[in-house]
């Protein structure tokens, strides 16, 4: 066993195959999850499992550089945009938010997995973007790249993930 590790085998699989950029797709139990989608389904019973540990468990397992959502969120559910900032302030990571239907018909075709949860959540369905440990790649004798820099110094000083809103 991994004790403090993913124990799921087609979870740990996934996330060790996902490269940078790629999008995982986390959702409540009601998302319209494409046909031809790699679905990890863990919705068990109303609630269970739920969609903000798979969130708190993921961003302790994986580097995000966005998290992109339905932009009704902010308004139609406050407390769901408050526990998901305070799951990724200090992660780096900005967040998207998009129309729910934009959102369904734009970035549920491009996650390379779906992880379904039990969760009924209005509007909770996120996009994760993966990314890589900006510190990893470079050491003292090259020059970092501008994004890694940013996003290493917003992990450092723990930022508030911030917001940007597409129509």
């Amino acid at each position: 066993m991994r004790p403090g590790r993913i124990l799921h085998p087609q979870i740990a699989g996934a996330l060790a195959s996902l490269g940078h950029g790629d999008i995982i797709l986390v959702t409540d139990a009601g998302a319209p999850i494409p046909a031809d989608a790699r679905r990890i389904d863990l919705a068990f019973y109303p609630g269970t499992v739920d969609l903000l540990e798979i969130l708190r468990v993921l961003r302790q397992e994986i580097f995000i550089e966005n998290v992109i959502f339905a932009s009704e969120v902010e308004e139609g559910n406050p407390r769901l945009f408050t526990q998901v900032t305070d799951i990724f302030t200090g992660s780096g990571a900005d967040f998207t938010l998009l129309p729910h239907g934009t959102l369904v018909s734009d970035v549920y075709h491009k996650a390379r997995f779906v992880i379904r949860s039990g969760s009924l959540i209005p509007w909770g369905n996120f996009g994760l973007v993966a990314s890589t440990d900006p510190d990893a790649w470079f050491d003292d004798t090259m020059k970092m790249l501008p994004e890694y820099e940013e996003r290493s110094r917003r992990i450092k000083n723990r930022a508030v993930p911030r917001i940007i809103k597409s129509h």
